[in-house]
């Protein structure tokens, strides 16, 4: 059993035999509460469970696969504050993706804190370069390890059918007895090891996928190097480097030696490849950095975060220095910080007026140092909400400049007065302050040229308002701090003209979302026009107490760079931020299509037509399968989901729309239709080789073998969201995992869709099966 139990690529150290054997260390939630709990490593290398050391009782237990990371010492707040009671190298810190909190931990002595640190770190590596099957494998290591009660390394078939029910599989007991009986090669009762293995490729057979295959394969058994480029071309669109490609894909995913050598891909290696990053909907070369990154900033929609401190609500929430770290970790470019006047003259960061808890800004001023540009090599800019005094004004100054030193800009990139804004890749490795400013930039610098032009006349006005304005900031802003912003300078909006005419590219307005909801109403073309060379930023009403999100998309329809999202906040608006963002490298800068970039530009998001270009773009989905769906976090212990899929387009507002599948109810038939569907189904010609059997496991392998079709006018500013669902008919339908990436990263043919959690992680080996066919206008007539 131990082949199938612990992960071949796993060496079993004398560490990790310690951590098999199990330690007794402290649990830690704060300064009063440190509780002992017993901590061990299971058989199969990749699970961690703890128990109370007082009742016995198994508390909780994750896999590695959950882990981020393991910081050492006292790189929590929660270690921090006990740093006095416990040396740092007795403490570390487990790290799980998504939202998940920490686990702060203190060892007996440092040599035990150290084994389960280097430990830890040895098996994240193992996870974290794991193939696709071996992520199956591991997948199905963790089931076994659930179903398998009394811990004998073999499964009857009460157990079988207990990992069933946990699984989502609701099977005809006859079924589930005929499959366990051909798996039981040793005739035992039992499986193990192996017959394991066998019973679950019986239970997840692809029926759909093997029908895939031998269109394409001659003898149905294997596709020669030919017929393996024959569907790369016909199906998969893939017209450069075809032979190559081919090449790379059977070397690459297919299991036999044999078959390699022959260059050749069987059933299970093409099904590898389908589950495969090339087999992706997203396209693999845009998840690298791809764009251009020398054009303006305010060329680029820019990943940006509001009250990033706050983990929690707005009124009673946390504040933690977790918040910009997490931030960071997601290729966060904008973030907040509100300073309010400390203790002991030290500014501390919350938000103010509530029950919120309390950072000193100097921790914050720290993480971003050291946190900044782990993800992203492109610039940070720090959104300052000033509220100090004078006094501590100044060590605001003292601390931004002393902990990040040359990291934080506080010159012009060549001294000169800026024309236009620099590029993100001219201040790569840059922390940019945002707030108020005394004067103009102009007055900071002494270089020659570029001297500000002549106010005429007709400008008495605004130059009489801008002198009284600095008067203001003279009397309320210290010059240490005022010195230390340069492109981004906040200033009052105060119309589209009124900036036209008396405003400065390095300046910046920050805007309420109903604010700039009116503007894009009542001025989408100008608001477009304004944010070709000068940045916007876009905040969330002060009515969201309960630090929810508005859309992006509509601030995004207009060119708008910052739109700032509660990143706390699970949900479509994150969603879509986090679709946006994933591509380009994941660097927190996505380059604007062209027309929101030309200053005379005539678009209007509400008026596609002034897009200029060829017509609407049809984008047809067959959702054909999906793939070990979970259960949904609520669902009654035995309760089979009944999955729907939705897709929704979020653009400008023509292209909103959304469609979704009838649901598969636990019999296999599926019921339902579009409901709700903002874009009525079109005829669609019959896509080729559409799968036609019905799968046995409709929760868990569900089939739909329906097709969506949709059109959309401004494809560049458009993100295609995949939600799977629970119908419900008595309540709204529960949450089971989702997909959003842009338009412009989907790669056509036959593609795997791998879900993601509502926080935005993966939840392997779920998926969906779907064809993508995207049909471009017809371009003007030849002569």
């Amino acid at each position: 059993m131990a082949s199938l139990l612990c992960n071949a690529r796993i060496q079993l150290t004398d560490t990790l035999e310690q951590m098999q054997q199990g330690t007794l260390m402290r649990k830690v939630k704060s300064k009063s509460w440190k509780k002992q709990r017993y901590f061990k490593l299971q058989d199969d290398c990749m699970t961690i469970w703890y128990q109370s050391k007082r009742t016995g009782k198994t508390e909780s237990a994750f896999s590695i696969s959950d882990v981020e990371t393991v910081r050492e010492g006292h790189q929590s707040e929660v270690l921090q504050s006990l740093a006095e009671e416990f040396p740092p190298e007795r403490c570390f810190t487990i790290v799980f993706f998504g939202r998940r909190g920490n686990l702060d931990l203190i060892a007996s002595s440092a040599e035990e804190a150290q084994c389960w640190v280097q430990g830890l770190r040895q098996l994240i590596e193992v996870a974290t370069s794991m193939d696709q099957r071996e992520k199956i494998d591991q997948w199905i290591r963790d089931w076994f390890q659930k179903a398998d009660k009394n811990k004998d390394g073999r499964m009857n078939f009460k157990e079988v059918q207990r990992l069933l029910k946990m699984m989502n599989v609701d099977m005809n007991e006859d079924h589930a007895l005929r499959l366990f009986q051909a798996a039981d090669k040793s005739e035992s009762g039992t499986l193990e090891g192996e017959e394991f293995v066998l019973f679950y490729k019986a239970l997840t057979q692809r029926e759909e996928v093997l029908s895939l295959f031998q269109d394409f394969s001659e003898d149905g058994k294997k596709l020669t190097l030919l017929e393996l480029v024959d569907f790369l071309r016909q199906e998969q669109l893939e017209d450069e480097g075809t032979e190559e490609l081919a090449m790379e894909l059977i070397d690459k995913y297919e299991p036999s030696e044999t078959a390699r050598a022959r260059h050749a891909l069987s059933a299970d290696g093409f099904l590898m490849y389908l589950c495969s990053p090339e087999g992706s909907i997203f396209n693999p070369r845009h998840r690298a950095l791809w764009q251009d990154m020398s054009q303006p900033l305010c060329h680029y929609f820019i990943s940006s975060s509001h009250n990033t401190y706050l983990i929690e609500d707005q009124i009673r929430g946390q504040s933690s220095i977790e918040g910009y770290i997490r931030a960071l970790k997601r290729g966060c470019r904008c973030l907040e910080v509100d300073c309010w006047d400390g203790p002991n003259g030290e500014p501390m960061v919350y938000h103010g007026h509530t029950f919120t808890s309390k950072i000193p800004f100097r921790e914050v001023v720290s993480t971003l140092g050291k946190y900044a540009f782990k993800t992203s090599d492109y610039p940070v800019i720090l959104s300052l909400e000033n509220h100090c005094s004078m006094e501590q004004q100044e060590v605001l100054a003292q601390q931004l400049k002393a902990i990040l030193g040359e990291q934080l800009l506080t010159a012009t990139t060549d001294g000169r007065v800026p024309t236009q804004l620099p590029s993100p890749e001219e201040l790569k490795h840059k922390i940019l302050l945002k707030g108020k400013k005394i004067g103009r930039l102009e007055d900071m610098l002494d270089g020659p040229g570029d001297e500000a032009p002549d106010v005429s006349d007709d400008d008495n006005g605004a130059e009489a308002e801008e002198r009284r304005r600095v008067k203001k900031d003279k009397e309320s802003l210290a010059q240490a701090l005022s010195d230390c912003i340069v492109y981004c300078k906040s200033v009052s909006f105060r119309g589209f003209q009124e900036a036209r005419s008396h405003s400065r590219p390095s300046e910046i307005s920050s805007l309420a979302e109903a604010k700039a909801r009116k503007l894009i109403r009542d001025a989408g073309n100008e608001f477009v026009r304004h944010n070709t060379w000068q940045l916007t930023r876009v905040y969330p009403s002060g009515m969201r107490t309960d630090s929810s999100n508005y859309s992006p998309q509509e601030m995004w329809n207009v060119g708008c760079q910052i739109v700032a999202l509660n990143f706390q906040t699970a949900g479509m608006e994150m969603d879509l931020c986090d679709g946006l963002f994933s591509q380009n490298g994941r660097c927190g800068y996505v380059l604007k299509p062209p027309f929101m970039r030309d200053e005379e530009t005539l678009f209007n998001p509400s008026d596609p037509s002034s897009r200029e270009g060829p017509g609407p773009i049809t984008l047809t989905i067959q959702v054909i399968s999906g793939q070990q769906l979970p259960k949904v976090a609520n669902s009654k212990d035995g309760a089979v989901i009944d999955p729907l899929v939705r897709v929704e387009i979020h653009g400008v507002p023509a292209d909103q729309a959304h469609q979704e599948t009838k649901y598969i109810e636990n019999n296999g038939e599926p019921h339902g239709g579009t409901r709700d569907a903002v874009a009525p189904r079109q005829p669609v010609p019959a896509l080729p080789h559409p799968p036609s059997t019905r799968s046995p496991f409709p929760g868990f392998n569900p089939r739909w073998d329906e097709t969506l079709q949709f059109q959309l006018h401004v494809p560049e500013l458009a993100l295609v969201r995949f939600v799977v669902e629970d119908y419900d008919k008595t309540s709204r339908n529960d949450f089971v995992g989702q997909f959003t990436l842009a338009f412009a990263n989907i790669k056509p043919g036959y593609r795997h869709i791998h879900l993601l959690s509502k926080d935005g992680t993966s939840i392997p080996p779920s998926s969906l099966f779907v064809h993508i066919h995207i049909t471009e206008p017809p371009g003007p007539e030849q002569d």
